[in-house]
């Protein structure tokens, strides 16, 4: 199975790429992927499609593959780009979704928009002002990536277009590497099947494929208010989360979970960034019917 590739036009005047895939008479999950990703991030989940009536709307956030970029947005600015590829599909409610960097952006349509039933965020970050130390427990990578686009301006645009031209290379061979010090040894191990490297290089390759727009928008709008508050969810929410996470510690899920009313936590002590997706694809499809 094969995502149906589309192209959608904003009201703003920019562009958004979004593909479909599974059963059209499925619950609607809408997929967020993940700080760089794509559309295609999904196919690295697409086993899950076998574990659930699913019919899956993934994109390509501003910025990265084909979708144009939306300068300064914030984390709530994802909502109407949702909704519109929502109108476009002739689809109503819908289960919110997000890996990693996504997972913020799953949670905004958990906050502000009615049509969301129900959310997941994986392996997702807290917002920035939560009160305990949003970095502690990351690689030395990531604490100097959020230094540097804390400060903004040129020091960290030459970083993001660097990474971009990192990405946009990625092969099967280099892959992993190209994660440095943020990838735990639970993760490397996951990404073992030839099949799965295939599919994150050829992600990362579409998402810088135009430019590296989107990655820097991403951690720019991470570490800035994000348009709501997630005291504010009212939805049934879960959140995934491992301690064997370089990228998003746990730290994160302890406090997303103890800050969104009524929410369920799944922590799994063994786990990593990548490892909790692909190791326990059957529990969050049965998470996600149940929403």
């Amino acid at each position: 199975m094969e995502l149906t590739l589309r192209s959608l036009p904003t009201a703003d005047g920019r562009n958004l790429e979004y593909g479909t895939i599974g059963n059209p008479e499925g619950k609607t999950v809408v997929f967020h992927h993940g700080t760089p990703g794509c559309v295609f991030t999904f196919m690295q989940y697409q086993e899950l499609l076998g574990m659930g009536d699913f019919f899956v709307i993934a994109y390509s956030r501003a910025g990265y593959g084909e979708s144009s970029r939306h300068e300064g947005r914030t984390i709530a600015d994802v909502v109407s780009d949702v909704d519109a590829i929502l109108d476009a599909e002739g689809r109503s409610n819908y289960v919110s979704v997000g890996w990693s960097g996504g997972g913020p952006h799953s949670l905004a349509c958990a906050a502000l928009d009615p049509r969301c039933t129900g959310a997941l965020s994986v392996a997702g970050v807290a917002p920035i002002d939560a009160d305990f130390d949003w970095t502690e427990g990351m690689g030395q990578g990531n604490i100097d990536e959020f230094e540097l686009a804390k400060a903004g301006g040129p020091e960290y645009e030459q970083h993001a277009r660097a990474a971009g031209d990192a990405f946009k290379g990625a092969t099967v061979e280099n892959v992993i590497e190209l994660f440095g010090d943020v990838m735990s040894d639970v993760d490397k191990a996951a990404w073992a099947p030839l099949y799965l490297r295939e599919r994150a290089a050829s992600e990362y390759a579409h998402a810088f494929s135009k430019s590296s727009d989107g990655f820097f928008d991403d951690d720019r709008a991470f570490l800035k208010p994000w348009g709501f508050s997630v005291s504010d969810i009212k939805v049934p929410t879960s959140l995934w989360y491992g301690s064997n996470d370089l990228m998003v510690p746990s730290s994160h899920g302890n406090w997303l979970t103890k800050s969104i009313p009524g929410s369920s936590g799944h922590y799994f002590a063994e786990e990593g960034h990548m490892s909790i997706w692909l190791n326990h694809l059957e529990e969050i499809a049965k998470d996600i019917s149940s929403k």
